[in-house]
């Protein structure tokens, strides 16, 4: 049976403050329509942290709606199907995210790493390399 990585975190109080962008980041941020904003700023969040987690992986992608379409609330994002990308390989990722109302900062995140995605199927999904 594969090991699953459990990793959650969140904010118990809506008074503390939210996690900071990176001000280049934020910038292109700016840019985007308010629910495209929600999903970045969350996918952004989500491969920042992996990346910070002692689990050796190095995401540079994630994608939101790989494998299940995402359901976006007010200031929420739950992508139960999505993936990221960590030194070549794929991996299953599912994550919930609330930012604040402009969808910049986010301030609670929960998420989980699954199974490598075979490399079978990543045409299938329109994975690349």
């Amino acid at each position: 049976m594969p090991k699953r990585i459990v990793l959650l975190l969140s904010v118990l109080s809506l008074a503390a403050p939210a996690f900071a962008v990176d001000p280049a980041i934020k910038k292109q941020l700016e840019k985007l329509d308010p629910s495209t904003r929600l999903e970045q700023s969350c996918d952004t969040e989500a491969m920042s942290r992996i990346n910070k987690d002692e689990t050796g992986y190095k995401p540079d992608k994630v994608i939101a709606y790989t494998f299940k379409d995402p359901v976006a609330g007010d200031d929420k994002l739950e992508a139960p199907g999505a993936v990221f990308r960590s030194k070549g390989d794929w991996y299953h990722l599912s994550y919930s995210c609330v930012t604040g109302p402009q969808h910049m900062n986010v301030r609670e995140m929960q998420y989980t790493i699954g199974d490598k995605v075979p490399r079978e199927k990543w045409t299938k999904y329109y994975l690349y390399d």
